[in-house]
């Protein structure tokens, strides 16, 4: 189990919720933990490693060291939005790249924990824009979609072409398989309701991104 990297297919499929909280799943939140704090981020959703289930994970902390600030949000639903404000965001499966997006400043969101247990939260400023983030890969829907919503992604579009570069690269390689076969193991789990068996344990081609620069 990896971060996958824009555009693999995964980032793009429509999340469906969880039907069964299993050790699968309780093992596969723990890996995703350890391998959001290996890239620094503060959140990851399912779809980042390739899952097409609606939950995701939050440490703001970044830090392994600070496990009473990790969170589980399964299959959120955001209940209401409240203002709005501009700020930098990032992507761990675009790495390196960044860029200004409006959020709602103020979230209510209901969730479920891993015990089951449903929890609602009322957040603002970055535990709000980090709940929104996470919640829109969920949909399909990355940052970078925001900002070409709000003519703000010129930069942004000259680099996205190197992602998608670097992904055909390693298809190409046989590292990954085609975008219609990808699909259709992401059909199959989603018909399954849950996280399969050995998940975690499946090998997946760790990308190296590519380089951001001008030249």
């Amino acid at each position: 189990m990896e971060i996958i990297h824009f555009p693999h297919p995964a980032l793009r499929f429509q999340s469906v919720d969880v039907q069964r909280i299993d050790s699968s799943l309780r093992k596969t939140i723990q890996r995703m933990f350890e391998l959001m704090y290996e890239a620094n981020g503060i959140g990851l959703a399912a779809n980042q490693v390739g899952l097409p289930f609606r939950f995701f994970i939050v440490n703001l902390a970044a830090r392994p060291d600070e496990p009473d600030e990790e969170l589980v949000f399964i299959n959120p639903v955001i209940r209401k939005r409240r203002g709005n404000v501009v700020g930098e965001e990032g992507c761990l499966s675009l790495p390196g790249l960044f860029g200004d997006v409006t959020r709602s400043e103020q979230v209510t969101i209901e969730a479920f924990d891993l015990s089951g247990q449903g929890f609602t939260m009322d957040l603002s400023e970055l535990p709000a824009r980090v709940v929104q983030h996470e919640s829109d890969h969920l949909d399909g829907v990355m940052f970078t979609d925001r900002m070409r919503e709000e003519a703000n992604s010129e930069e942004v579009d000259l680099i996205l072409p190197k992602f998608e570069s670097n992904f055909r690269d390693a298809q190409q390689a046989g590292h990954f398989r085609t975008d219609q076969e990808l699909e259709e193991s992401l059909k199959e789990m989603a018909a399954s309701g849950g996280v399969p068996a050995g998940f975690v344990e499946t090998s997946v081609y760790r990308l190296t991104p590519p380089k951001l620069d001008s030249e």
